[in-house]
């Protein structure tokens, strides 16, 4: 039985290395890496996008530098329009505000050498002083009706106030301290100070209080025990 098996084994194997399925494995090769294979194509693809991105990274930085340099002319050519005549077109030679001063005194007098001021409306009468030209004209309205009837607006009237009540508390202050320096009780000193600090924060409420309703620019600081007892020692 086992001659026989021996026997068959060389025809199977012969007949297995002519099928088909050997035929096609017979037929393929492995990937060629020649000039033209699919490694080198890759690279090529790789550098070609490379390539591109620069490309356009390039262009979008001109595009930008661009715009950043009309920008700057825009700038430039308006700065240069808040010049004077005289020194548009030469901001460099501008180094302060002293020097734009220093041109407009020149035209002031040159003005009033040409006589230009003297036939001015209104010349040699009083100011109209009814009106603000430079307040809102519903806050000047409003202000004048006030004028009419003897009032005035709420944070003038506070500021009268908080100043004589400042002027106030200080003559108490210096009576305190000179009472303290006659050698007179500490105990005393001591109840003043307190009294005197009570009413110094009151004082400091209505300054806060004041600042918050007064125009811009007329605020006013409040009053520190610390520097107004300095002020006593000096």
């Amino acid at each position: 039985m086992a001659t026989r098996l021996a026997r068959k084994l060389p025809s199977s194997f012969s007949a297995f290395s002519s099928s088909p399925i050997t035929k096609l494995t017979s037929g393929i090769s492995p990937p060629s890496m020649s000039h033209g294979g699919p490694g080198l194509r890759c690279a090529s693809s790789s550098s070609s996008s490379s390539t591109t991105t620069t490309g356009s990274n390039s262009s979008s930085s001109k595009r930008e530098k661009k715009i950043t340099d009309r920008l700057s002319a825009v700038i430039d050519a308006v700065n240069d329009r808040k010049l004077p005549t005289e020194l548009r077109g030469q901001r460099n030679k501008v180094r302060s505000e002293t020097d734009i001063i220093n041109v407009v005194e020149q035209r002031i007098w040159h003005s009033m050498e040409e006589g230009q001021f003297e036939n001015l409306a209104g010349k040699g009468k009083p100011l109209n002083l009814n009106t603000n030209p430079h307040a809102d004209p519903a806050e000047d309205t409003l202000y004048r009706i006030l004028s009419k009837n003897g009032c005035a607006p709420e944070w003038v009237e506070l500021n009268k106030e908080i100043r004589n009540k400042v002027f106030e508390w200080r003559v108490a202050l210096k009576k305190a301290w000179t009472s303290k320096c006659n050698g007179n009780d500490e105990e005393k000193w001591i109840e003043r100070c307190e009294s005197l600090k009570k009413q110094l924060r009151d004082i400091n409420d209505k300054v806060f209080r004041y600042n918050l309703i007064v125009p811009f620019g007329r605020q006013m600081f409040g009053l520190k025990w610390e520097k107004e007892v300095a002020r006593l020692e000096e």
